[in-house]
C-alpha cells in the first residue's frame, strides 16, 4: 500500500484541508485521495501535492465551500487539487487511462471510499492514449527546441522535463508489453532504452551533453511511437481495422 512521504508540516496541512473540507461538504464531500511524487516517494521541496476532491455533485455551492480551503493549501504547502464528481470516474476511464491507472498504482486515501478501487481500464483504451500522449510530446518537443534558440541551458531544461512528463507514459506502455518497471525515472527511461535499442547513456549526462540527450530522446519517442501504432494493427480487438 502507497504511504506519504512529505513533510511534516507539509502532512499537517493536509490534514487540516481534510478537516475543513469535511466540514464545509457533509456529505457531498465522497472522497480525498493523494496521489503523484507525494505517494511515489520522489517528492521534492518544489514538488506540488496531488490532490483528488471526489464530490457527490459539483454545483455552485459545492464550489464556492471549496474555494477558499483550496486557494489557501496552493499558496500555504503547494497542494493542488482536481475536482472529480464520482459518477463520472467510471465513465471517463476511456479518456483517461494512464492517469487514472497512474492514481490506482498509488495513492493513499485521505477520506472517504476510494472511488478507483475496481475500476476497470481497458488495454486498448491505454495502447490510443499511450500513442496520443507519445506523438504530442514529440510534437511539442519540436517547438520547445525552437524556442530555446540553440541556448544549452534551455534546451537542457526542454529534454529534463519533457522526459519526467514522459515516464508514466512510457511505464505503462512497457507494461502493455509484459515487460515490469518501477515507477522511479531513471528506472524507467533506463528500460525503456534497452526494450528499443537507443543508447540511454546520453540521457543521463543531460547536464552535460544536452544536445545528445535531445537526440537520444528524439530516437526512443520514435521508437516507442512506431511500437505503439504497430500494437494497434495487432489488436484482436476493438481497434483491430476491419
Amino acid at each position: 500500500m502507497s504511504e506519504l512521504s512529505i513533510p511534516k508540516p507539509i502532512s499537517e496541512r493536509l490534514d487540516e484541508l481534510c478537516s475543513q473540507l469535511k466540514t464545509a461538504l457533509g456529505d457531498d464531500l465522497v472522497a480525498l485521495l493523494v496521489h503523484g511524487s507525494a505517494v511515489r516517494g520522489d517528492y521534492r521541496k518544489e514538488s506540488d501535492v496531488d490532490l483528488v476532491v471526489v464530490l457527490a455533485k459539483a454545483g455552485r455551492e459545492q464550489l464556492d465551500a471549496l474555494a477558499e480551503p483550496l486557494h489557501v493549501a496552493r499558496f500555504a504547502a503547494r497542494i493542488e487539487a482536481m475536482i472529480l464528481v464520482a459518477d463520472e470516474i467510471p465513465r471517463a476511464a476511456d479518456v483517461f487511462p494512464i492517469f487514472y491507472a497512474d492514481l490506482q498504482r498509488h495513492h493513499v486515501v485521505l477520506h472517504g471510499k476510494d472511488p478507483f478501487a475496481g475500476l476497470v481500464i481497458e488495454d486498448h483504451h491505454l495502447r490510443l492514449r499511450v500513442e496520443q500522449e507519445l506523438r504530442e510530446a514529440q510534437i511539442r518537443l519540436r517547438r520547445a527546441v525552437t524556442d530555446a534558440r540553440g541556448n544549452r541551458d534551455a534546451l537542457r531544461g526542454v529534454v529534463g522535463r519533457k522526459l519526467k512528463q514522459v515516464r508514466s507514459t512510457l511505464r505503462v506502455l512497457l507494461d502493455l508489453k509484459g515487460i515490469a518497471v518501477g515507477d522511479g525515472l531513471a528506472e524507467v527511461v533506463a528500460k525503456a532504452c534497452a526494450t528499443y535499442e537507443v543508447e540511454g547513456a546520453p540521457l543521463t549526462r543531460l547536464a552535460e551533453a544536452p544536445g545528445e540527450a535531445h537526440d537520444a530522446l528524439v530516437a526512443l519517442l520514435d521508437r516507442a511511437i512506431d511500437d505503439a501504432d504497430r500494437m494497434a494493427d495487432a489488436a484482436p480487438g476493438p481497434e483491430k481495422a476491419p
